[in-house]
């Protein structure tokens, strides 16, 4: 079983991925130090917690880029 993340975690990094998409990469320790400029909270494992969720979405974001532009390539002409 995989572990279950928090509504709030979900929801927060979802809005910071609207709001910079192109801020964030599939890089956890960059994610963690641009959460740090973006949010103001004392909690050091809450912000691990929101920047491997966002971690997680841009990799998935970029799979589905992938598979999508190889779907355009095997359409036939």
């Amino acid at each position: 079983m995989g572990k279950v993340r928090p509504t709030p975690i979900k929801r927060i990094s979802r809005e910071l991925l609207e709001k910079y998409p192109d801020l964030f990469t599939k890089d956890f320790q960059k994610n963690k130090e641009i959460l740090k400029t973006l949010l103001r909270t004392q909690s050091k494992k809450l912000r691990n917690q929101i920047a491997g969720y966002i971690t997680h979405l841009v990799k998935i974001r970029e799979r589905m880029q992938e598979k999508k532009v190889e779907a355009v390539e095997e359409i036939p002409e």
